[in-house]
């Protein structure tokens, strides 16, 4: 006799994506819509470590951060059922880069360079982006978007939706994930 059982939905919802790709606007709606919690990478960095990422960076450095980063990302992967908004650069660690991908469902939140860098302005608060706003990010971009290709069971192009529809087309992609 074969297995009856109901299909087993993931419990674990990850989003991953460049800065200004929406991932904790679009993390706060899906979260809100299953009723789970949400977690966001950078939120839990400086809860963590009672200072903002721009802090950490000028006072620490970059790798300072991304340690801080990976341990943010551990401890919200030990949550389940929940939704996480991992930072960008998450990506850029091979350990991390497993933890994301046996976590649960990926989705990437893909944006072209000029949506992004509408989204994020001046660049303000994200140290990653002092100077040329345009080109920090299309050079961040080049580096990350194998990563994230590599990662995601799933791709929603942002660039012309809303929140909510981007919000829509993730928890499409959570309830298309074989178990």
């Amino acid at each position: 006799m074969g297995d009856a059982r109901a299909p087993h939905r993931p419990k674990r919802l990850l989003l991953i994506g460049m800065m200004g790709s929406g991932k904790t606007t679009v993390g706060r709606l899906a979260a809100n819509r299953l009723g789970w919690p949400h977690l966001d990478s950078d939120a839990e960095v400086e809860a963590a470590t009672g200072r903002s990422v721009p802090e950490i960076f000028v006072e620490a450095g970059e790798p300072a951060f991304r340690a801080a980063e990976t341990a943010a990302l551990v401890r919200a992967l030990d949550v389940e059922p929940v939704v996480v908004s991992v930072a960008g650069g998450a990506v850029l660690d091979t350990g991390n880069r497993r933890l994301i991908r046996e976590a649960g469902t990926v989705v990437w939140l893909r944006a072209d360079v000029d949506t992004l860098a509408a989204r994020v302005g001046d660049g303000a608060g994200r140290p990653l982006l002092d100077g040329d706003t345009e080109l920090a990010l299309a050079e961040l971009d080049a580096v990350r978007r194998l990563l994230y290709t590599q990662l995601a069971h799933a791709v929603v192009d942002v660039d012309e939706l809303t929140p909510e529809q981007v919000a829509a087309a993730v928890l499409g992609a959570l309830e298309g994930t074989p178990s």
